[in-house]
C-alpha cells in the first residue's frame, strides 16, 4: 500500500499481462506517445530498485490495451509464430525459398559446396550476403540429403 492505494511491481504486471521485461520497459518508455486510455501508468513509489504502480491504473491500462490492441495474454511478446526461418507465411519466406532453389542449383552445377558461394550469389543476384549464407546453408542440407539418399539407393 502507498498513500492508501494498492500498488504492484513490474513482476506483478508481467504476471498479469504475460509481457516480457522488454515489452514492459517499452510500454513505460513510450507511454507519452500513447492515447491517455492506453498509456502505461506512472511510477507511484520506488523501494530500492523496484518500481511500484497503482494497481487500479495498471488494470485499467491492461483492459484498454486488450480492447484496442488484442485480447488475452501476449504470449511471446505478441509476435507471430513461425519456424525461426522466416516462415510466417509472408513474402520473405517465398523469397528465401527462391534463394534456396538458386543456391541448390549452384551446388548441383558445381558438384558441391565451394567457399565464397554466398558472396558470389549475392553479387550475381543481388541482396545481402548474410541472406545468401542462410539460403546456401539450407541448400547444402538439401544437397547433402540428396547425395546421401542417392548413395544408399545404389546399395
Amino acid at each position: 500500500m502507498h498513500e492508501g492505494r494498492w500498488v504492484v511491481s513490474r513482476a506483478w504486471v508481467r504476471e498479469l499481462t504475460g509481457a516480457s521485461p522488454a515489452t514492459l520497459a517499452r510500454w513505460y518508455a513510450q507511454r507519452h506517445a500513447q492515447p491517455q486510455e492506453r498509456r502505461h501508468p506512472e511510477i507511484v513509489d520506488t523501494v530500492g530498485t523496484t518500481h511500484y504502480f497503482d494497481q487500479q491504473a495498471v488494470e485499467s491500462f491492461w483492459a484498454a490495451w486488450q480492447q484496442d490492441v488484442g485480447t488475452g495474454r501476449l504470449g511471446a511478446a505478441g509476435r507471430k509464430p513461425g519456424d525461426g526461418r522466416g516462415a510466417n507465411g509472408g513474402v520473405d519466406r517465398a523469397q528465401r525459398d527462391q534463394a534456396v532453389r538458386v543456391a541448390l542449383a549452384a551446388l548441383r552445377g558445381e558438384g558441391g559446396y565451394r567457399r565464397g558461394l554466398a558472396v558470389r550469389l549475392a553479387r550475381d543476384h543481388g541482396g545481402v550476403t548474410r541472406s545468401w549464407q542462410r539460403a546456401v546453408a539450407e541448400a547444402r542440407a538439401l544437397y547433402e540429403a540428396e547425395a546421401s539418399g542417392a548413395a544408399t539407393e545404389g546399395l
